[in-house]
């Protein structure tokens, strides 16, 4: 039996030190913008739909029509079809451009399909319809995938190799996965280059969409009000990533929206400038999601958010000196996916041995062994503390230096009744030696304390190596 009990959320990710990208060429930068293609496929009753669309459009506050046509939001979605999307072609088609395809909606559109192959554009699917998932059942939403790739296969030519529905549901990102065809999904926002997750046998690459370089925001609350704004934010955002390199930049448009020709100017503007620099690269999201799968392959790992309770207190229970109830009580806090590298499991580790009572604390001091001491002699230390002690240079002392490890630990146990301990890994033999000789004459309870924080140190050393 696995652990459900933990926080299914991965907050951590690749943490400090995202993997190198190796974009091509050197780049400093990907470039990727997508064209999102929905009109004629968003909410309508001519579809079959209970009401007209409310998303997305230049009507203020717009509200959705039960059972009626809304031929102002009607109008608005044409004009993307008709005007903006040419408009946007006419500045792209030297680029590549992933779409973003309503599969429905590339149905309706032979003439705008037919200029997005010409120009060599990857289309991606953006599902069957595009209408809100959050409250589908899961089995539908599965249908209406299978049924996108269908419909996308039949009108293109070929099935869709990137999936990003948008108006998504809890569930939208495993039945994508799921159902085996896709290179990437995009229904994340999380990360500024691509990640894998892990579906039963299905290793997935995420490839991250945007919601903040988007024009979307031309139409929503405290968004963008000028091309002006839309520009400097995306020369803003291009700055920091180009500088920081390795990164990805998405830039998500609408024909009806960025296809205005108040607008389209500013991105435009942006074309020019991220051009301006050497080391761009502007590639596809299918292009991006084949580079990384090559450089950064999915490595599966017994994961500790997977392990039983028993695995788990088998693997990390010698972490804190012979005392596995760290271990056992750690399991019961729930681990995730934040927890399936070093820095994860010693807080929980942590966590278990700081709330102790002062008592068990007290054992888990006791249980470790004396530097240099009688057990390092006789070679009755554990595996690890063998090897920490040897690799500051404790197992090869002189005489000399041995009896004054001795008479140190004989004195410091004497005072403070636990023996003395440091991570040996952070110091050297005379660091170690000078250690002692402060140490000593500390106070008891606050070399209590400090002695905590050297096993604790001591752990996450460990974690490290069982890491790589």
């Amino acid at each position: 039996m696995t652990n459900i009990t933990g926080y299914p959320r991965d907050l951590t990710g690749y943490g400090a030190m995202p993997p190198a990208a190796n974009w091509p060429k050197g780049a400093r930068i990907a470039v990727q913008i997508v064209l999102n293609y929905e009109e004629g496929g968003e909410n309508n009753i001519l579809h079959g739909d209970p009401t007209s669309e409310a998303f997305l459009s230049e009507i203020v506050g717009a509200a959705a029509w039960p059972d009626q046509r809304h031929p102002n939001m009607e109008s608005i979605y044409e004009y993307g079809a008709r005007a903006g999307f040419w408009r946007l072609y006419r500045m792209l088609n030297q680029l590549p451009v992933t779409v973003y395809g309503v599969a429905s909606a590339l149905a309706r559109s032979p003439e705008q399909v037919k200029a997005m192959i010409g120009a060599g554009w990857e289309i991606a699917s953006h599902g069957l319809k595009w209408i809100e998932h959050k409250d589908m059942p899961a089995d539908q939403e599965r249908a209406q995938i299978a049924e996108a790739v269908r419909l996308h296969t039949e009108v293109v030519g070929y099935r869709p190799r990137g999936w990003y529905t948008g108006r998504s549901s809890e569930n939208t990102i495993r039945l994508a996965a799921e159902e085996g065809g896709f290179k990437y999904i995009a229904d994340s926002y999380a990360d500024d280059v691509p990640y894998w997750l892990e579906f039963g046998t299905c290793d997935q690459l995420i490839v991250p969409y945007t919601l903040d370089c988007n024009d979307m925001r031309f139409a929503t609350p405290q968004g963008f009000n000028s091309g002006t704004q839309f520009f400097d934010y995306l020369k803003a955002t291009f700055d920091v990533l180009y500088a920081e390199g390795g990164r990805m930049m998405s830039l998500g448009l609408h024909c009806r929206l960025v296809g205005r020709p108040g607008r389209a100017q500013a991105l435009q503007q942006f074309i020019h400038y991220a051009n301006s620099h050497e080391g761009v690269w502007f590639a596809t999201r299918e292009t991006i999601a084949d580079h990384w799968a090559a450089q950064n392959p999915h490595i599966r790992m017994q994961r500790p958010s997977q392990m039983s309770h028993g695995d788990f207190v088998s693997e990390f229970g010698g972490i804190f000196e012979h005392s596995a109830w760290i271990a056992d009580r750690a399991y019961a806090l729930g681990l995730g996916p934040t927890h399936d590298m070093a820095t994860g499991v010693h807080s929980m580790l942590c966590r278990i041995f700081r709330s102790a009572s002062h008592e068990e604390r007290l054992g888990v001091l006791m249980a470790h062994p004396d530097l240099a001491g009688k057990l390092a002699s006789t070679n009755n230390l554990t595996a690890e503390s063998t090897s920490e002690q040897a690799g500051a240079g404790l197992d090869s002392l002189t005489d000399a230096e041995r009896e004054m490890f001795q008479s140190l630990n004989t004195q410091y146990v004497e005072k403070h009744g636990f023996p003395f301990i440091i991570a040996v890994r952070d110091n050297t033999k005379s660091s170690i030696m000078a250690a002692f000789h402060i140490r000593i004459d500390h106070d008891t309870d606050a070399e209590f304390g400090i002695a905590c924080r050297q096993v604790e140190r001591i752990g996450e050393f460990r974690l490290m190596d069982y890491f790589k």
